[in-house]
């Protein structure tokens, strides 16, 4: 059901390039989710810490500290988001973040096109669809319940890219201001992301899913049901 291609992403280590991605366009003045857009539409790109235009991402990522600006919570309020600095502060502080320093930049690709196996898979598209990858997880988990953790901003960069990898989970958001200004991603879309590491047991239990509870259920047997015996009284 996803109309563009999952992205494979490579929290790329410093020191020595990687061979496995010489072939990868790279580009510069990017926000994180642009890169996510580029890749969901089948192309490879990377990007260098200092080339990463979005400044929050960039603090996300541990490529440079967050700008006073936005650390104080008044440019949320300068963009709307909220009414009070204080909030805006709060949203920041509560961000999970990487180690300054400890990246050397990212990769991104369409999943079916990665020359290994991604740190992080970053899904997009309509609910119905992320609903089997979130059941497929949970499958693998044992049946734990998911949970999404989200302040509704940086929904890409932190919530489906820095979670997932920190902390080995799939975690799931609605998107933010951001990522839906910057990218093509529509009202109709949303996001979740997921530890490369779980990919095989994710698929596996999609595999599963696919045999019976994902065809009955988009059949919608019961409602149509219902709807033949409304016409019948």
């Amino acid at each position: 059901g996803l109309e563009t291609e999952p992205v494979g992403v490579f929290l790329l280590p410093s020191g020595p390039a990687n061979p496995a991605f010489d072939g990868f366009a790279s580009v510069e003045g990017h926000r994180y989710c642009q890169l996510l857009m580029r890749a969901r539409h089948g192309e490879s790109v990377r990007i260098a810490p200092d080339a990463l235009a979005c400044p929050a991402a960039a603090a996300a990522f541990g490529f440079r500290p967050l700008p006073e600006g936005l650390a104080t919570g008044k440019g949320l309020v300068g963009f709307g988001i909220v009414a009070d600095p204080a909030t805006g502060r709060t949203m920041f502080d509560g961000m999970t973040r990487l180690p300054p320093g400890s990246l050397g930049g990212i990769a991104v690709c369409p999943l079916s096109a990665a020359p290994e196996l991604p740190d992080v898979v970053v899904v997009e598209g309509p609910p119905e669809p992320l609903m089997w990858l979130a059941l497929a997880d949970l499958n693998v988990a044992g049946g734990r319940r998911r949970r999404g953790d989200t302040a509704v901003l940086q929904a890409t960069c932190v919530d489906a890219t820095v979670i997932p990898h920190a902390e080995q989970r799939l975690n799931f958001s609605l998107g933010c201001y951001g990522c839906r200004e910057a990218t093509d991603m529509n009202a109709s879309e949303t996001i979740l992301g997921f530890a490369g590491a779980t990919l095989a047991g994710i698929v596996a239990a999609l595999e599963e899913l696919n045999l019976k509870a994902v065809a009955r259920s988009r059949a919608k047997a019961a409602f149509h049901h219902r709807e033949k015996c409304e016409e019948q009284t």
